[in-house]
């Protein structure tokens, strides 16, 4: 195909990166990077934060493009079949019982997924307090490697575990991709590899078929372990040669094909619909060649990749301004470059619109003008200037964090690198080149590049949506007239209009801390504002450069009366949908390039909020931001009508979804006519008053008097505190005693079940169970009640998943509610053969009552225990616990930090007894069965 996109780009760059030509990067001098004999390839970082805690991955360059035809979905099956048993773990779960008696949980910490073009197996926050640790779970990546048992005993059992993972996964988005891969993908192999398979071959394939498979294709030539976290480098490396050394260099070994994906002259159209989607999507696809190895890995290929993501952001943007107007086809757009679809050999530049219905032709207009007026006009120096702004903060950002960094983000830097040919040369090399090269890219650069990829060949169209009566979608042949037509449009340049004043134009005037606090126990300052305000700070050490806000105050929709709940559940998209102060939402995104600094609002029953986050530079951007966010809501109607034809599209279309009607069924179970627990309908979204909503968000935040606000990270108390003077303290207090309005919603008392019958393409049943009650609420019980859950987990995962082979898992949820005071929940959920739900359902309540009368296994109630005290420990060095425990305590008064250690150490097998035997007892239990229309 085609080479003038990189040649060109390269060409582009030349006077950026040297004369000579591209430099090939360094490999950052923090990881330990080398190759076995045998083929191994291996990187290992010492990273202290968190301390004690190292993550174990092994990533393999296979998935299901290396299948055969008989064996479609044998890449996934075995990725299931590393967890039934190995030569040093050898016995179904051997190896998970192991993991999680250190507190390293299925699900949470081990996990694995499979791919078309790798698999890769994680254990993840290991707790490496011994030596014996990190050698086990290097003999798991060992195992993991070259020693799955496979025996032909656990094959079958996990058959029936992966009938139902797809019976619960084959949705309509699924469906959808089942349909559209033969057709973008005509003439590859990517057409017909969807890793879940097919299931008349995961039901029936012989034995040796998966050891094939396996003897193969998982050999050390296409793996690579990745080790990262508070070890000891030499001595992991050396156990690693030591370890591995018994798995052999492979002799002619198999090609490892990555398999091609071929030009096509005229557009290709793909049409897949499904009666059970919501939304309908359009999808513009531009393939191009992916950026060759031995670029891929020099600053030629940075500068290309830096170049390549603000060109997607600045269509992206322009993208928005179109969806924020009334007559918008489509509600939302964006565009990024990329693997075209799922090919690791072709990239695309791929643009996507949520289109309107009925406006698909219009929507895939819209694309095609844009990328054509790119094409023929470019970017604007004002939009490349704002973009590259954007991109050299977020680099900043990482660099002044870059000690502080949890060992995932370069555990995934070094698995693109294995399976994408990345480099690595670190954040330091990084943002010191990024620095260097950045002020010589201006729009002529980026145009350069970019209008290479923008052509008429390897033209994919796609357009997914609904299929349901009186729903028309163009044709294939109306498609590519409207791309052509199009094509051929006058289109005049990009133009815009930029504000250059600022976020707040006319300054409060400033209020005072009138009271300071200390709080030796949290380590925390509490200062009382002149408003009545209250705000916490907290400074930490976790990141070097970040700081989090959240505030908290009560009301919530409870204060608007039931007529009004469906205004009110729309309230707290109004900054979103319109923007605030003088600056709509795509405005406000142009005035904010370049600053790291976000507000976002939130409005509950009781409470409404915002979170927010910055950088120590652009603090008083965050406070600007929640001064505005506060006082100045903006209304857009064109913004709103775009929004609201969408949500009325999907409302429309969500009575088909299976899930949505048992999330209906489910609620009126519960609550029975209760308006303010109901789901929105279309009757309601068409009664729906936007200048309502508008005035409901000002009554849920004309109170500041009455919020706490907390703000944790690299705080300068001396530097916050006249900016929070100036726009936290100036707010008008409003009634500084602001509560909320108890209203019913309790749920319905007694024994209730609720079987129903629904149409849906994937026959299953799903069912829910719930156990409600009202339990005295405190930290005791809180912890109690996350560990029943937690044991249920493991329960469940046992019983009913691998003894019974009846659901891919059971998803179990446990609160106790602040209001109504007490309310507690156990619930249980998931899906299953309709044939088998009768025999599988019984097994969550006989597990249920067991603990009840018995208390859980004493291995459950370890492993669990374990496990929670290592995530505490985890989990209070970062940022984010603590803006939730300041929330729970200076707002809520309820210290969830202090004794948390103790009372996890103090709880019992017989408090778990207890606190479930007190649930169940008060004979609330609700059970809702969704079953397919015969």
């Amino acid at each position: 195909m085609r080479k003038s996109f990189i040649l060109l780009a390269l060409i582009a760059v030349v006077g950026i990166i040297k004369a000579q030509g591209p430099q090939k990067l360094p490999i950052d001098p923090q990881v330990r990077f080398g190759k076995l004999e045998n083929g191994l390839t291996y990187y290992i970082r010492h990273n202290a934060y968190p301390e004690k805690r190292a993550d174990f991955y092994i990533a393999q360059k296979v998935g299901s493009m290396q299948e055969e035809d008989n064996q479609a979905g044998l890449a996934h099956f075995l990725e299931h079949m590393a967890f039934n048993g190995t030569k040093n773990y050898p016995g179904k779960k051997t190896m998970l019982n192991y993991l999680e008696t250190i507190g390293v949980k299925f699900g949470a910490n081990v996990n694995a997924y499979t791919s078309f073009d790798e698999t890769v197996y994680n254990l993840s926050d290991v707790p490496v307090v011994r030596q014996s640790i990190i050698d086990s779970c290097l003999l798991v990546l060992h195992d993991w490697s070259g020693f799955i048992a496979l025996e032909d005993k656990q094959i079958d059992e996990e058959r029936a575990v992966i009938k139902e993972e797809w019976r619960t996964r084959s949705g309509a988005q699924y469906r959808i991709w089942d349909k559209q891969l033969p057709v973008i993908f005509e003439g590859s192999k990517y057409a017909d590899r969807m890793p879940i398979g097919k299931m008349e071959i995961v039901e029936n394939f012989p034995y040796q078929t998966l050891k094939d498979y396996y003897n193969k294709w998982y050999r050390p030539d296409l793996q690579a372990i990745v080790i990262v976290g508070d070890i000891d480098v030499d001595a992991v490396e050396a156990q690693i040669k030591k370890m591995f050394a018994d798995i052999s260099k492979p002799v002619n070994p198999a090609e490892r094909i990555y398999f091609p994906v071929p030009d096509n002259e005229e557009p290709i159209v793909s049409i897949a619909t499904d009666p059970e989607a919501v939304n309908t999507q359009v999808t513009l696809f531009i393939k191009h060649d992916i950026i060759p190895a031995e670029v891929k890995e020099t600053q030629a290929g940075l500068v290309v990749s830096f170049m390549k993501g603000m060109a997607s952001r600045m269509l992206s943007d322009r993208l928005k301004e179109i969806s924020q107007k009334a007559d918008a086809p489509f509600a939302g757009s964006y565009a990024y470059d990329g693997n075209f679809f799922v090919s690791k050999t072709k990239d695309a530049w791929t643009t996507i619109a949520l289109s309107k219905e009925g406006k698909v032709d219009l929507s895939l207009a819209s694309l095609i003008r844009e990328n054509e007026r790119i094409r023929r006009f470019g970017f604007t120096d004002t939009e490349v200037e704002r973009a590259k702004a954007t991109f050299l903060q977020e680099y900043e950002r990482m660099y002044n964090n870059r000690s502080k960094e949890r060992n995932d983000r370069y555990v995934q830097e070094y698995v693109r690198s294995f399976i994408d040919g990345e480099g690595i040369p670190g954040i330091e090399y990084e943002y010191n080149f990024v620095k260097q090269f950045a002020p010589m890219i201006n729009a002529q650069a980026v145009n350069a590049m970019v209008q290479q990829i923008i052509n008429n060949k390897n033209i994919i169209i796609t357009v997914t949506g609904p299929e349901k009566d009186g729903l028309k979608y163009p044709t294939k042949e109306e498609l590519i007239a409207v791309f052509k037509a199009t094509e051929a449009e006058e289109i005049t340049p990009y133009a815009e209009t930029v504000s250059n004043e600022p976020l707040v134009a006319n300054l409060p005037a400033s209020g005072k801390v009138v009271n300071t606090e200390t709080d030796a126990k949290l380590g925390t300052t509490i200062w009382t504002l002149s408003n009545g305000m209250k705000v916490v700070i907290k400074k930490t050490d976790y990141k070097d450069d970040q700081i989090l806000m959240s505030a908290h105050g009560y009301g919530g929709t409870s204060i608007v009366p039931d007529a009004d709940i469906n205004n009110a559940n729309m309230a707290s998209m109004v900054p979103y949908v319109g923007g605030i102060g003088n600056f709509s939402s795509t405005d406000l995104k142009k005035v904010l390039a370049g600053k790291s600094a976000s507000v976002n609002a939130n409005i509950s029953s009781y409470t409404q909020g915002f979170n927010g986050s910055s950088t120590i530079k652009d603090i008083e951007t965050l406070l600007q931001l929640t001064y505005l966010y506060f006082t100045s809501p903006r209304k857009d109607e064109g913004a709103y009508s775009t929004i609201m034809d969408m949500v009325k599209n999907q409302l429309k279309n969500l009575s088909a979804d299976p899930s949505f009607v048992m999330g209906l069924e489910i609620s009126k179970t519960m609550y029975g006519d209760n308006p303010r627990m109901k789901e929105m309908t279309l009757e309601d979204a068409e009664k729906l008053n936007y200048d309502r909503i508008i005035e409901i968000y000002k009554e849920v935040f004309a109170n500041p008097g009455s919020f706490t606000l907390n703000f944790v990270g690299t705080v300068d108390e001396a530097t916050l505190k006249p900016l929070v003077e100036q726009y936290l303290a100036s707010l008008p207090s409003g009634n500084k005693d602001a509560k909320y309005k108890e209203f019913n919603a309790t749920i319905l008392k007694g024994d209730k079940k609720n079987v129903f019958e629904q149409e849906m393409k994937t026959p299953k049943s799903s069912v829910f169970e719930l156990y409600s009650g009202t339990l005295k609420r405190n930290q005791k019980t809180q912890i109690s009640l996350s560990a029943l859950k937690q044991i249920l987990d493991i329960v469940y995962m046992r019983t009913i998943r691998d003894e019974a082979g009846g659901t891919y898992g059971v998803r179990s949820q446990a609160s106790i509610s602040r209001i109504p005071d007490g309310q507690t929940k156990l619930q249980l959920t998931f899906d299953t053969d309709p044939d088998r739900v009768h025999t599988i359902s019984p097994i969550i309540d006989r597990e249920v009552k067991n603990i009840a009368e018995n208390g859980p296994e004493d291995a459950d109630f370890q492993k669990v225990k374990e496990y929670m005290i290592k995530k505490f420990q985890e989990d209070e060095k970062t940022n984010g616990y603590w803006v939730g425990i300041l929330g729970s305590k200076y707002f809520y008064n309820e210290d969830n930090h202090s004794n948390y250690l103790s009372l996890v150490s103090a709880l019992t097998k017989d408090d778990i007894k207890t606190l479930t035997k007190e649930l169940i007892s008060q004979g609330n239990f609700i059970e809702v069965i969704m079953n397919p229309k015969k």
